[in-house]
């Protein structure tokens, strides 16, 4: 229930079109009843008295069906209007919500990112908002359409015969206490459905993304076999709650003509014997207009009560994908209680000022309970004093480590895979927050910097390159949009990306589609390269930067990298530790924990740690 009171909520900046949809929606009930009446009518005033002359005209009976067409076609109309208006305000309301679920996306921890399958993100935006879409344009408009029409024809009924209405009124009884059997079973399954669908999605995502591992591995048969398990569950899932929909349609039609005949036949003894008709109004004697009459307002009474258990389950349906939208949108966001901001500054006599334009110099600005504020010069220096975290509470990762990095120096961190390198720069990021200790930069504590801000100034190429839909131009833009052109092809000169783009069908205006598929792992790699240094941030973080590239490229991009390094406070992770030699300080890490930290050739003298991963490095080579 709180799902269908959150999709009221958008639906309140529609009350205009809503107001519309219910004039229309009374009218169109209005019509229904009143051609069923007319009917009664149209038999026992026209057709009949006409029966019996033997000239008879039919002038009467022409008018009266023109005022019939009338009433046609103002239901008619009345439907077309609130059926197109409901469907405007069906695509307006999901425009919104997808909006606000990205809004919401994008302010989601990368915590969240880590623990759902993209594919189940991804359902959200797809089958999610397409239940909901049919549930606003369809069912909720036959909602209050079908309760509207039934208030109507139940009081024509009583209107012509109070007997005739307690039959109706007995059948739909029965019905409804079936379809509270069936829609029971079939919500249980509706919502399993879209969970299994979530899952089923999140799996092919994943297997789209690993298709060249899976072809490697050979894994393409337990790949198959996985997927038909995930399959089967929605299957056995949809199978349920459709099997149970689909049977509620045709189990109350069946039972509408049973009621139908017993009605026609009640009817019929009523007029053939004179059986007294009571009526809200009193008591006459039932007619053959009346019978006639009476069955097709019996119809559109049972008419609408099966319409509404039908699309209720629909209404089940799009409130279980309601329940997964408002789930996204109820996660806790990323939180951000910092106050400190990155701004452009100068620097004249000693003394420092905000700029407006990029100057090549940054500043923190500290605002102050009084008004004021104060800036500090950002320099690059990054501490960890004592560090522990871990990615859940149970397991710490991080183990009380303190590193210092000042201004310009270039720090690698080498060790095994999960000794948590790569911890360390989500930790400075503020991807995640710490157990214990501290961070700071600059002499600032991490947690009062504004994430946006610190982020800002700390340029990150990761392993995994994600190049995004657009020409190579806007990918190289996607950190600093007001670089200029020849900004960024200078920044790819540095990177040795300059020569493959030109060789490009359009060169820097090539459109990159599917993640740069059609670029190889150490082209995008260099585009990332190149990305980055446009950005031009005062730290660099570099996470297995030059994995992908063949060690002559490497030679080749090493200097243009040492170049965009230059002033900048540099964290490198690598494996190939070649690329770390001319470090300023290398950290070994194991287990979480710094176990030597020295430059190269005093860490080589020391013959440890480091000492045996560099010699294995070379007996590999």
């Amino acid at each position: 229930m709180e799902g269908c009171e959150r999709i009221l909520v958008y639906l309140k900046h529609y009350k205009a079109a809503l107001a519309v949809v219910t004039v229309c929606i009374v009218l169109s009930a209005i019509a229904s009843v009143a051609s069923s009446l007319f009917i009664q009518i149209l038999i026992d005033q026209y057709i009949t008295p006409l029966l019996g002359q033997s000239s008879p005209v039919y002038t009467g009976l022409l008018r009266a069906l023109c005022v019939m067409g009338v009433i046609y076609i103002v239901g008619t109309a009345a439907t077309w209007i609130y059926n197109r208006s409901m469907v405007t305000i069906a695509q307006g309301t999901l425009k919104q919500i997808r909006d606000e679920m990205f809004e919401k996306m994008q302010s989601l921890p990368v915590r969240y990112f880590d623990s759902h399958t993209h594919g189940d993100i991804m359902s959200h935006y797809t089958n999610d908002t397409d239940t909901l879409r049919q549930m606003i344009a369809q069912s909720l408009a036959q909602l209050v359409s079908s309760v509207c029409t039934i208030a109507a024809v139940f009081g024509c009924m009583l209107y012509q015969s109070v007997y005739l209405t307690l039959i109706v009124v007995l059948a739909v009884s029965l019905i409804l206490r079936i379809v509270k059997l069936i829609a029971g079973r079939s919500s249980f399954y509706f919502i399993r459905q879209q969970e299994a669908l979530g899952e089923l999605d999140g799996y092919i995502e994943e297997m789209v993304n690993g298709q060249k591992v899976i072809k490697v591995f050979c894994h393409e048969e337990a790949a198959k076999a996985e997927f038909r398990a995930k399959n089967k569950a929605w299957e056995f899932s949809s199978a349920k709650a459709n099997g149970y929909a689909n049977a509620m349609m045709p189990m109350m039609n069946a039972l509408g003509y049973v009621q139908y005949v017993v009605i026609a036949i009640a009817g019929a003894w009523m007029a053939i014997s004179g059986a007294g008709n009571l009526t809200i109004l009193g008591t006459n004697t039932v007619t053959l207009g009346t019978i006639a009459s009476f069955l097709t307002l019996s119809r559109n009474f049972t008419n609408p009560v099966a319409q509404l258990s039908n699309q209720f389950n629909s209404i089940i349906m799009a409130l279980a994908g309601a329940s997964r939208i408002f789930r996204l949108m109820d996660e806790e966001p990323e939180t951000d209680d910092g106050y400190v901001t990155l701004v452009y500054a100068a620097e004249e006599g000693g003394t420092l000022t905000e700029s407006a334009h990029y100057t090549g110099m940054w500043a923190w600005k500290h605002p102050h309970g009084d008004g004021t504020t104060t800036l500090t010069k950002l320099e690059g220096r990054i501490v960890l004093d004592h560090v522990d975290f871990g990615y859940v509470p149970e397991k710490q990762i991080l183990h009380d480590v303190t590193l210092y990095a000042e201004q310009g120096q270039k720090i690698a961190f080498v060790g095994a895979t999960g000794a948590g390198k790569t911890t360390i720069t989500n930790l400075i990021n503020r991807f995640y927050d710490i157990d214990d200790g501290k961070i700071r930069y600059d002499g600032i504590n991490i947690n009062k910097i504004k994430k946006a801000d610190l982020r800002r100034s700390l340029g990150i190429v990761l392993q995994d390159v994600n190049l995004f839909t657009g020409t190579v131009m806007e990918n190289l833009k996607y950190g600093n949009p007001g670089a200029t052109d020849e900004a960024c092809i200078e920044a790819a000169k540095l990177a040795n990306a300059h020569n493959f783009i030109m060789m490009l069908p359009n060169g820097y205006q090539t459109v990159l589609q599917g993640d740069g598929s059609g670029l190889s792992q150490g082209q995008r790699q260099l585009i990332s390269i190149a990305r980055a240094a446009v950005s031009n941030p005062p730290v660099m973080i570099l996470d297995e930067a030059t994995s992908s590239i063949d060690t002559r490229t490497e030679a080749l991009v090493q200097s243009g990298m040492d170049r965009l390094m230059e002033g900048r406070t540099v964290f490198v992770i690598a494996h190939r530790l070649s690329t770390v030699r001319n470090s300023d300080v290398i950290m070994v890490l194991d287990h979480g924990k710094i176990v030597e930290r020295g430059h190269h050739e005093s860490l080589m003298e020391r013959k440890g740690m480091y000492y045996q991963l560099y010699s294995g490095a070379f007996e590999l080579e």
